[in-house]
Protein backbone atom coordinates (compact mmCIF):
# COMPACT_ATOMS: atom_id res chain seq x y z
CA UNK A 1 0.00 0.00 0.00
CA UNK A 2 1.42 3.38 -1.01
CA UNK A 3 2.11 5.73 1.89
CA UNK A 4 1.90 9.45 1.26
CA UNK A 5 4.51 11.47 3.17
CA UNK A 6 4.12 14.98 4.59
CA UNK A 7 6.34 17.09 6.78
CA UNK A 8 3.41 17.87 9.07
CA UNK A 9 -0.03 16.31 9.50
CA UNK A 10 -2.83 18.02 11.43
CA UNK A 11 -5.79 15.97 12.63
CA UNK A 12 -9.05 17.91 12.43
CA UNK A 13 -10.31 20.86 10.39
CA UNK A 14 -12.23 22.68 13.10
CA UNK A 15 -11.27 25.97 14.72
CA UNK A 16 -8.16 24.46 16.33
CA UNK A 17 -6.96 22.64 13.22
CA UNK A 18 -7.56 25.48 10.78
CA UNK A 19 -6.08 28.04 13.19
CA UNK A 20 -2.92 25.98 13.73
CA UNK A 21 -2.61 25.26 10.01
CA UNK A 22 -2.80 28.99 9.23
CA UNK A 23 0.18 29.72 11.45
CA UNK A 24 2.24 26.93 9.90
CA UNK A 25 1.23 27.67 6.29
CA UNK A 26 2.14 31.32 6.78
CA UNK A 27 5.48 30.72 8.52
CA UNK A 28 6.56 27.61 6.59
CA UNK A 29 5.06 27.70 3.09
CA UNK A 30 7.74 25.26 1.92
CA UNK A 31 6.73 22.49 4.31
CA UNK A 32 4.32 19.89 3.03
CA UNK A 33 1.18 19.95 5.16
CA UNK A 34 -1.92 17.78 5.25
CA UNK A 35 -5.08 18.18 7.31
CA UNK A 36 -7.03 14.96 7.87
CA UNK A 37 -10.69 15.60 8.59
CA UNK A 38 -13.31 12.96 9.34
CA UNK A 39 -16.27 15.05 8.24
CA UNK A 40 -16.96 16.28 4.70
CA UNK A 41 -16.71 19.96 5.67
CA UNK A 42 -14.51 22.20 7.75
CA UNK A 43 -15.81 23.61 11.01
CA UNK A 44 -15.60 20.66 13.40
CA UNK A 45 -18.02 21.28 16.26
CA UNK A 46 -19.69 24.10 14.35
CA UNK A 47 -20.39 21.83 11.39
CA UNK A 48 -21.65 19.00 13.60
CA UNK A 49 -24.03 20.83 15.94
CA UNK A 50 -27.15 22.18 14.21
CA UNK A 51 -29.64 22.41 17.07
CA UNK A 52 -31.88 25.51 17.40
CA UNK A 53 -30.02 28.60 18.58
CA UNK A 54 -26.54 27.02 18.42
CA UNK A 55 -24.05 29.80 19.15
CA UNK A 56 -20.77 30.58 20.85
CA UNK A 57 -20.68 31.09 24.60
CA UNK A 58 -17.59 33.31 24.30
CA UNK A 59 -17.39 36.71 22.66
CA UNK A 60 -16.17 36.50 19.07
CA UNK A 61 -13.50 39.18 19.42
CA UNK A 62 -11.50 36.77 21.61
CA UNK A 63 -12.98 33.51 20.31
CA UNK A 64 -12.05 34.30 16.71
CA UNK A 65 -8.52 34.13 15.31
CA UNK A 66 -6.14 36.94 16.22
CA UNK A 67 -4.88 37.03 12.62
CA UNK A 68 -8.38 37.23 11.10
CA UNK A 69 -10.55 39.89 12.73
CA UNK A 70 -14.17 39.06 13.49
CA UNK A 71 -15.74 42.07 11.82
CA UNK A 72 -19.19 42.11 13.34
CA UNK A 73 -20.79 43.90 16.26
CA UNK A 74 -22.43 40.64 17.37
CA UNK A 75 -20.87 39.53 20.65
CA UNK A 76 -22.02 35.88 20.63
CA UNK A 77 -22.18 34.50 17.10
CA UNK A 78 -24.61 31.95 15.70
CA UNK A 79 -23.23 28.55 14.72
CA UNK A 80 -23.73 29.14 11.01
CA UNK A 81 -21.74 32.40 11.16
CA UNK A 82 -18.87 30.65 12.95
CA UNK A 83 -18.96 27.84 10.39
CA UNK A 84 -18.69 30.37 7.58
CA UNK A 85 -15.86 32.14 9.41
CA UNK A 86 -13.84 28.92 9.56
CA UNK A 87 -14.51 28.27 5.86
CA UNK A 88 -13.45 31.79 4.88
CA UNK A 89 -10.26 31.44 6.89
CA UNK A 90 -9.40 28.12 5.24
CA UNK A 91 -10.00 29.60 1.81
CA UNK A 92 -8.03 32.77 2.56
CA UNK A 93 -4.96 30.77 3.63
CA UNK A 94 -5.21 28.26 0.77
CA UNK A 95 -5.88 25.32 3.08
CA UNK A 96 -8.63 23.53 1.16
CA UNK A 97 -6.12 21.91 -1.18
CA UNK A 98 -4.38 20.48 1.90
CA UNK A 99 -7.49 18.93 3.50
CA UNK A 100 -8.31 15.24 3.04
CA UNK A 101 -11.98 14.82 3.93
CA UNK A 102 -13.87 11.73 5.10
CA UNK A 103 -10.96 10.12 6.94
CA UNK A 104 -11.40 8.63 10.40
CA UNK A 105 -8.14 8.32 12.32
CA UNK A 106 -7.60 4.83 13.74
CA UNK A 107 -3.96 4.71 14.88
CA UNK A 108 -0.82 6.81 14.98
CA UNK A 109 2.48 4.99 15.54
CA UNK A 110 5.91 6.57 15.93
CA UNK A 111 8.94 4.72 14.58
CA UNK A 112 12.06 5.54 16.57
CA UNK A 113 14.18 4.03 13.81
CA UNK A 114 12.65 6.05 10.98
CA UNK A 115 11.80 9.08 13.12
CA UNK A 116 8.38 9.26 11.51
CA UNK A 117 4.74 8.89 12.41
CA UNK A 118 2.63 6.43 10.45
CA UNK A 119 -0.99 7.53 10.55
CA UNK A 120 -3.68 4.96 9.75
CA UNK A 121 -7.08 6.19 8.63
CA UNK A 122 -10.29 4.68 7.32
CA UNK A 123 -12.12 6.32 4.42
CA UNK A 124 -15.59 6.14 5.92
CA UNK A 125 -17.43 6.20 2.61
CA UNK A 126 -15.63 3.12 1.27
CA UNK A 127 -14.13 1.45 4.34
CA UNK A 128 -10.73 1.61 2.66
CA UNK A 129 -7.64 1.98 4.84
CA UNK A 130 -5.27 4.79 3.94
CA UNK A 131 -1.79 5.33 5.34
CA UNK A 132 0.21 8.51 5.70
CA UNK A 133 3.46 9.30 7.39
CA UNK A 134 4.93 12.53 8.65
CA UNK A 135 7.75 14.03 10.64
CA UNK A 136 5.49 15.88 13.05
CA UNK A 137 1.89 15.10 14.06
CA UNK A 138 -0.52 17.66 15.54
CA UNK A 139 -3.82 16.48 16.99
CA UNK A 140 -6.57 19.10 16.80
CA UNK A 141 -9.48 16.68 17.05
CA UNK A 142 -10.85 18.15 20.28
CA UNK A 143 -11.79 16.14 23.32
CA UNK A 144 -15.23 14.67 22.79
CA UNK A 145 -16.92 11.94 20.81
CA UNK A 146 -18.37 13.17 17.51
CA UNK A 147 -20.44 9.99 17.15
CA UNK A 148 -22.57 10.48 20.23
CA UNK A 149 -23.10 12.68 23.24
CA UNK A 150 -23.61 11.55 26.80
CA UNK A 151 -27.09 10.11 26.95
CA UNK A 152 -28.07 8.33 30.18
CA UNK A 153 -30.80 5.72 30.07
CA UNK A 154 -34.02 7.01 31.65
CA UNK A 155 -36.33 4.67 33.61
CA UNK A 156 -39.12 3.29 31.40
CA UNK A 157 -38.26 5.63 28.54
CA UNK A 158 -39.33 2.93 26.08
CA UNK A 159 -43.00 3.54 26.88
CA UNK A 160 -42.79 7.23 25.89
CA UNK A 161 -44.61 7.80 22.60
CA UNK A 162 -42.70 10.95 21.64
CA UNK A 163 -39.12 11.58 20.56
CA UNK A 164 -36.09 11.56 22.87
CA UNK A 165 -33.16 13.25 21.15
CA UNK A 166 -29.69 14.45 22.07
CA UNK A 167 -28.72 17.93 20.75
CA UNK A 168 -25.69 16.41 19.05
CA UNK A 169 -28.05 14.35 16.88
CA UNK A 170 -30.84 16.90 16.53
CA UNK A 171 -31.54 17.43 12.81
CA UNK A 172 -31.32 21.02 11.59
CA UNK A 173 -34.82 20.75 10.11
CA UNK A 174 -36.41 19.04 13.12
CA UNK A 175 -40.03 20.20 13.40
CA UNK A 176 -41.03 21.06 16.96
CA UNK A 177 -43.73 23.57 16.00
CA UNK A 178 -46.75 23.41 18.29
CA UNK A 179 -45.17 20.71 20.46
CA UNK A 180 -44.60 20.46 24.19
CA UNK A 181 -40.83 20.27 24.59
CA UNK A 182 -38.89 19.26 27.71
CA UNK A 183 -35.19 20.08 27.71
CA UNK A 184 -33.26 18.02 30.26
CA UNK A 185 -30.16 19.80 31.51
CA UNK A 186 -28.94 23.12 32.88
CA UNK A 187 -25.72 23.78 30.98
CA UNK A 188 -24.90 26.06 28.07
CA UNK A 189 -26.77 23.89 25.57
CA UNK A 190 -30.01 23.93 27.55
CA UNK A 191 -29.69 27.67 28.20
CA UNK A 192 -29.37 28.14 24.43
CA UNK A 193 -32.15 25.76 23.39
CA UNK A 194 -34.92 27.11 25.62
CA UNK A 195 -35.14 30.69 24.26
CA UNK A 196 -34.50 29.49 20.71
CA UNK A 197 -37.50 27.11 20.76
CA UNK A 198 -40.17 29.12 22.55
CA UNK A 199 -41.49 30.96 19.49
CA UNK A 200 -42.44 27.76 17.63
CA UNK A 201 -43.11 25.28 20.43
CA UNK A 202 -46.39 25.24 22.35
CA UNK A 203 -44.44 25.11 25.59
CA UNK A 204 -40.78 24.62 26.61
CA UNK A 205 -39.82 23.27 30.03
CA UNK A 206 -36.24 23.09 31.23
CA UNK A 207 -35.84 20.22 33.69
CA UNK A 208 -32.69 20.42 35.78
CA UNK A 209 -31.32 18.36 38.64
CA UNK A 210 -29.33 21.35 39.89
CA UNK A 211 -29.05 24.99 38.72
CA UNK A 212 -26.18 26.71 36.91
CA UNK A 213 -24.93 30.28 36.94
CA UNK A 214 -26.39 32.26 34.03
CA UNK A 215 -25.13 35.70 33.06
CA UNK A 216 -26.97 38.13 30.83
CA UNK A 217 -24.55 39.66 28.31
CA UNK A 218 -25.16 42.36 25.70
CA UNK A 219 -25.64 40.82 22.27
CA UNK A 220 -24.19 43.87 20.51
CA UNK A 221 -20.78 45.42 21.16
CA UNK A 222 -21.95 49.02 21.26
CA UNK A 223 -18.51 50.44 22.05
CA UNK A 224 -16.95 48.77 19.00
CA UNK A 225 -19.89 49.82 16.87
CA UNK A 226 -19.23 53.46 17.71
CA UNK A 227 -15.45 53.21 17.40
CA UNK A 228 -15.68 51.55 13.98
CA UNK A 229 -17.12 54.79 12.60
CA UNK A 230 -13.91 56.69 13.35
CA UNK A 231 -11.17 54.03 13.51
CA UNK A 232 -9.99 51.24 11.16
CA UNK A 233 -11.87 48.01 11.74
CA UNK A 234 -8.66 46.09 12.51
CA UNK A 235 -7.86 48.55 15.32
CA UNK A 236 -11.35 48.24 16.75
CA UNK A 237 -11.10 44.44 16.66
CA UNK A 238 -7.78 44.40 18.51
CA UNK A 239 -9.07 46.84 21.10
CA UNK A 240 -12.17 44.71 21.69
CA UNK A 241 -10.08 41.55 21.85
CA UNK A 242 -7.71 42.94 24.50
CA UNK A 243 -10.57 44.44 26.48
CA UNK A 244 -12.61 41.25 26.50
CA UNK A 245 -9.65 39.05 27.41
CA UNK A 246 -8.94 41.29 30.41
CA UNK A 247 -12.60 41.32 31.48
CA UNK A 248 -12.88 37.53 31.23
CA UNK A 249 -9.68 37.02 33.20
CA UNK A 250 -10.74 39.52 35.86
CA UNK A 251 -14.11 37.80 36.26
CA UNK A 252 -12.49 34.38 36.61
CA UNK A 253 -9.89 35.60 39.12
CA UNK A 254 -12.55 37.40 41.13
CA UNK A 255 -14.58 34.18 41.33
CA UNK A 256 -11.50 32.25 42.45
CA UNK A 257 -10.31 34.85 44.97
CA UNK A 258 -13.65 35.96 46.41
CA UNK A 259 -16.02 33.06 45.64
CA UNK A 260 -18.62 33.95 48.28
CA UNK A 261 -18.81 37.57 47.20
CA UNK A 262 -19.05 36.66 43.51
CA UNK A 263 -21.64 34.03 44.29
CA UNK A 264 -23.83 36.66 45.95
CA UNK A 265 -23.43 39.01 42.98
CA UNK A 266 -24.27 36.31 40.43
CA UNK A 267 -27.25 35.06 42.43
CA UNK A 268 -28.53 38.62 42.74
CA UNK A 269 -28.11 39.06 38.97
CA UNK A 270 -30.17 35.96 38.25
CA UNK A 271 -32.88 36.74 40.82
CA UNK A 272 -33.24 40.25 39.39
CA UNK A 273 -33.57 38.96 35.81
CA UNK A 274 -36.18 36.34 36.74
CA UNK A 275 -38.11 37.96 39.61
CA UNK A 276 -41.17 35.73 39.27
CA UNK A 277 -39.21 32.47 39.26
CA UNK A 278 -38.62 30.55 42.50
CA UNK A 279 -35.07 31.36 43.65
CA UNK A 280 -34.21 27.72 44.21
CA UNK A 281 -34.12 27.31 40.42
CA UNK A 282 -31.25 29.81 40.31
CA UNK A 283 -29.25 28.78 43.37
CA UNK A 284 -26.39 26.47 42.29
CA UNK A 285 -24.76 24.19 44.85
CA UNK A 286 -21.23 24.87 43.58
CA UNK A 287 -19.11 28.02 43.57
CA UNK A 288 -18.74 30.20 40.44
CA UNK A 289 -16.30 28.86 37.86
CA UNK A 290 -16.11 25.38 39.33
CA UNK A 291 -18.02 24.98 36.07
CA UNK A 292 -18.28 27.38 33.14
CA UNK A 293 -20.71 30.24 33.48
CA UNK A 294 -23.60 30.16 31.01
CA UNK A 295 -24.17 33.21 28.83
CA UNK A 296 -27.57 34.60 27.81
CA UNK A 297 -27.29 37.21 25.01
CA UNK A 298 -29.45 40.20 25.92
CA UNK A 299 -30.88 38.00 28.67
CA UNK A 300 -32.88 35.93 26.17
CA UNK A 301 -33.12 32.97 28.55
CA UNK A 302 -34.54 35.12 31.34
CA UNK A 303 -36.91 36.83 28.89
CA UNK A 304 -38.32 33.45 27.81
CA UNK A 305 -39.11 32.68 31.46
CA UNK A 306 -40.61 36.10 32.17
CA UNK A 307 -42.83 35.85 29.10
CA UNK A 308 -44.40 32.62 30.33
CA UNK A 309 -43.42 30.79 27.14
CA UNK A 310 -40.92 28.71 29.08
CA UNK A 311 -40.65 27.36 32.60
CA UNK A 312 -37.92 25.86 34.72
CA UNK A 313 -38.32 22.84 37.01
CA UNK A 314 -35.71 21.57 39.49
CA UNK A 315 -36.32 17.91 40.29
CA UNK A 316 -35.22 14.35 39.54
CA UNK A 317 -36.74 11.92 37.06
CA UNK A 318 -38.69 9.06 38.58
CA UNK A 319 -39.69 7.49 35.25
CA UNK A 320 -41.15 8.14 31.83
CA UNK A 321 -44.72 7.31 30.87
CA UNK A 322 -46.56 7.46 27.54
CA UNK A 323 -47.12 11.22 27.64
CA UNK A 324 -44.09 12.59 29.44
CA UNK A 325 -42.00 12.47 32.57
CA UNK A 326 -42.98 11.61 36.15
CA UNK A 327 -40.77 13.40 38.66
CA UNK A 328 -39.78 12.19 42.11
CA UNK A 329 -41.87 14.97 43.62
CA UNK A 330 -44.90 13.44 41.90
CA UNK A 331 -45.19 16.24 39.32
CA UNK A 332 -45.86 15.18 35.75
CA UNK A 333 -44.34 17.01 32.77
CA UNK A 334 -46.29 16.53 29.55
CA UNK A 335 -44.05 16.23 26.51
CA UNK A 336 -44.21 15.48 22.82
CA UNK A 337 -40.44 15.83 22.49
CA UNK A 338 -37.67 15.41 25.06
CA UNK A 339 -34.24 16.83 24.32
CA UNK A 340 -31.55 15.31 26.51
CA UNK A 341 -29.02 18.13 26.82
CA UNK A 342 -27.12 15.89 29.21
CA UNK A 343 -23.59 16.66 28.11
CA UNK A 344 -20.73 15.38 26.03
CA UNK A 345 -18.96 12.05 25.84
CA UNK A 346 -15.23 12.58 26.31
CA UNK A 347 -13.01 11.02 23.66
CA UNK A 348 -9.35 11.96 23.38
CA UNK A 349 -7.20 11.92 20.26
CA UNK A 350 -10.23 11.56 18.01
CA UNK A 351 -10.86 8.07 19.34
CA UNK A 352 -7.67 6.67 17.82
CA UNK A 353 -4.86 4.84 19.55
CA UNK A 354 -1.42 6.35 19.99
CA UNK A 355 1.68 4.17 20.05
CA UNK A 356 5.47 4.32 19.95
CA UNK A 357 7.24 1.46 18.18
CA UNK A 358 3.91 -0.41 18.26
CA UNK A 359 3.58 -0.07 22.04
CA UNK A 360 0.47 1.88 23.06
CA UNK A 361 0.99 5.09 25.00
CA UNK A 362 -0.71 5.11 28.39
CA UNK A 363 -1.96 8.68 28.06
CA UNK A 364 -3.42 9.05 31.59
CA UNK A 365 0.04 8.36 33.01
CA UNK A 366 1.70 11.05 30.91
CA UNK A 367 1.93 14.75 31.65
CA UNK A 368 1.17 17.62 29.32
CA UNK A 369 4.21 19.79 28.57
CA UNK A 370 3.33 23.50 28.33
CA UNK A 371 -0.19 22.26 27.67
CA UNK A 372 0.86 21.47 24.08
CA UNK A 373 3.24 18.48 23.92
CA UNK A 374 2.99 15.10 25.67
CA UNK A 375 5.61 13.64 27.98
CA UNK A 376 7.87 11.04 26.30
CA UNK A 377 5.98 11.29 22.99
CA UNK A 378 8.26 12.52 20.17
CA UNK A 379 7.19 15.14 17.59
CA UNK A 380 3.61 15.17 18.76
CA UNK A 381 1.43 18.12 19.73
CA UNK A 382 -2.06 18.19 21.16
CA UNK A 383 -3.92 21.48 20.87
CA UNK A 384 -6.17 21.71 23.92
CA UNK A 385 -7.86 25.05 24.61
CA UNK A 386 -9.04 26.82 27.72
CA UNK A 387 -12.00 25.92 29.91
CA UNK A 388 -12.08 29.29 31.69
CA UNK A 389 -11.62 31.48 28.60
CA UNK A 390 -12.25 31.23 24.86
CA UNK A 391 -10.89 27.91 23.59
CA UNK A 392 -9.07 29.45 20.64
CA UNK A 393 -6.86 31.74 22.73
CA UNK A 394 -4.76 28.69 23.61
CA UNK A 395 -4.92 27.42 20.03
CA UNK A 396 -3.48 30.70 18.75
CA UNK A 397 -0.45 30.76 21.05
CA UNK A 398 -0.08 27.00 20.66
CA UNK A 399 0.27 27.40 16.89
CA UNK A 400 2.81 30.18 17.37
CA UNK A 401 4.80 27.99 19.77
CA UNK A 402 4.92 25.15 17.26
CA UNK A 403 6.31 27.51 14.62
CA UNK A 404 9.00 28.58 17.10
CA UNK A 405 9.77 24.92 17.81
CA UNK A 406 10.10 24.12 14.11
CA UNK A 407 12.43 27.11 13.66
CA UNK A 408 14.62 25.94 16.53
CA UNK A 409 14.80 22.41 15.14
CA UNK A 410 15.77 23.68 11.70
CA UNK A 411 18.35 26.10 13.04
CA UNK A 412 20.02 23.48 15.22
CA UNK A 413 19.80 20.64 12.69
CA UNK A 414 17.70 18.30 14.83
CA UNK A 415 14.68 16.32 13.73
CA UNK A 416 13.10 15.03 16.94
CA UNK A 417 11.81 16.90 20.00
CA UNK A 418 10.57 15.02 23.07
CA UNK A 419 9.59 16.45 26.48
CA UNK A 420 11.18 14.31 29.21
CA UNK A 421 10.57 14.51 32.96
CA UNK A 422 13.95 14.18 34.68
CA UNK A 423 12.86 15.54 38.08
CA UNK A 424 9.95 13.29 39.03
CA UNK A 425 7.46 16.11 38.54
CA UNK A 426 4.32 14.02 38.12
CA UNK A 427 1.26 14.36 40.33
CA UNK A 428 -2.06 12.51 40.29
CA UNK A 429 -3.94 15.66 39.28
CA UNK A 430 -5.45 15.66 35.82
CA UNK A 431 -4.95 18.53 33.38
CA UNK A 432 -8.47 19.72 34.29
CA UNK A 433 -8.11 19.36 38.04
CA UNK A 434 -10.66 21.57 39.82
CA UNK A 435 -12.98 21.85 36.83
CA UNK A 436 -16.05 19.84 37.78
CA UNK A 437 -18.77 19.62 35.09
CA UNK A 438 -20.27 16.17 34.71
CA UNK A 439 -18.70 15.35 31.35
CA UNK A 440 -15.22 16.04 32.77
CA UNK A 441 -15.86 14.16 36.02
CA UNK A 442 -16.98 11.10 34.04
CA UNK A 443 -13.71 11.02 32.10
CA UNK A 444 -11.17 12.18 34.65
CA UNK A 445 -9.28 8.87 34.40
CA UNK A 446 -8.79 9.35 30.66
CA UNK A 447 -7.00 12.67 30.97
CA UNK A 448 -3.24 13.27 30.97
CA UNK A 449 -1.69 14.37 34.26
CA UNK A 450 -0.07 17.60 35.23
CA UNK A 451 3.09 18.21 37.22
CA UNK A 452 4.20 20.07 40.32
CA UNK A 453 5.61 23.07 38.47
CA UNK A 454 6.05 24.63 35.05
CA UNK A 455 6.24 23.52 32.30
CA UNK A 456 4.25 20.48 33.44
CA UNK A 457 1.63 22.47 35.34
CA UNK A 458 -1.56 23.55 33.57
CA UNK A 459 -2.36 27.11 34.59
CA UNK A 460 -5.38 27.95 32.40
CA UNK A 461 -3.86 31.45 32.46
CA UNK A 462 -3.58 33.14 29.07
CA UNK A 463 -1.00 35.72 30.16
CA UNK A 464 1.36 33.16 31.71
CA UNK A 465 0.89 30.73 28.84
CA UNK A 466 1.56 33.43 26.26
CA UNK A 467 4.90 34.24 27.89
CA UNK A 468 5.82 30.55 28.19
CA UNK A 469 4.83 29.63 24.64
CA UNK A 470 5.65 32.79 22.68
CA UNK A 471 8.58 34.35 24.54
CA UNK A 472 10.43 31.85 26.75
CA UNK A 473 13.34 29.90 25.16
CA UNK A 474 12.31 26.78 23.26
CA UNK A 475 15.35 24.87 24.54
CA UNK A 476 14.66 24.77 28.27
CA UNK A 477 16.62 21.66 29.22
CA UNK A 478 13.45 19.61 29.51
CA UNK A 479 12.69 19.32 25.82
CA UNK A 480 15.23 16.82 24.48
CA UNK A 481 16.37 16.83 20.85
CA UNK A 482 17.78 14.21 18.50
CA UNK A 483 19.62 14.61 15.23
CA UNK A 484 18.19 13.10 12.07
CA UNK A 485 18.72 9.36 11.68
CA UNK A 486 20.53 8.40 8.47
CA UNK A 487 18.23 6.97 5.82
CA UNK A 488 18.80 3.54 4.31
CA UNK A 489 20.99 4.82 1.47
CA UNK A 490 23.17 6.76 3.92
CA UNK A 491 23.45 3.70 6.14
CA UNK A 492 24.58 1.65 3.13
CA UNK A 493 27.22 4.23 2.23
CA UNK A 494 28.49 4.34 5.80
CA UNK A 495 28.71 0.55 5.93
CA UNK A 496 30.62 0.47 2.64
CA UNK A 497 33.04 3.12 3.90
CA UNK A 498 33.60 1.22 7.13
CA UNK A 499 34.32 -1.95 5.14
CA UNK A 500 36.90 -0.16 2.97
CA UNK A 501 38.61 1.31 6.05
CA UNK A 502 38.95 -2.07 7.71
Amino acid sequence: MAIKHYDIIIIGAGLSGIGTACHIAREYPGKSLAILERRENVGGTWDLFRYPGIRSDSDMASFGFNFKPWLSDKVLAQGGAIRNYVRETAEEFGLYEKIRFGLKLTNSDWSSKDQKWTVSCMQEASGETQLFNCNFLINCAGYYNFDQGYRPAFPEEEVFTGDILHPQKLPEDFDYGGKKVVVIGSGATAITLVPAMVDKAEKVTMLQRSPSYVMSLPDTDKASKVLSKILPESWVFQMARRRNILIQRALYLACQRWPKVMRKLLLSHMYKNAPTVDKRHFTPKYMPWDQRLCAAPDGDFFESLRSGKAEIVTDHIERFDETGIVLKSGQHLEADTVIAATGLEIQLMGGSSLSIDNEEVNLPRKMAYKGILIQDVPNYAWIFGYTNAPWTLKCDIGGRYLCRLFAHMENTGVSVATPVDTKNSATDASILDGFTPGYIARAIDKMPRQGKADPWRITMHYGKDKKMLVKDPVDDGILQFEAAAPDSSQQSDLLQQATLIT
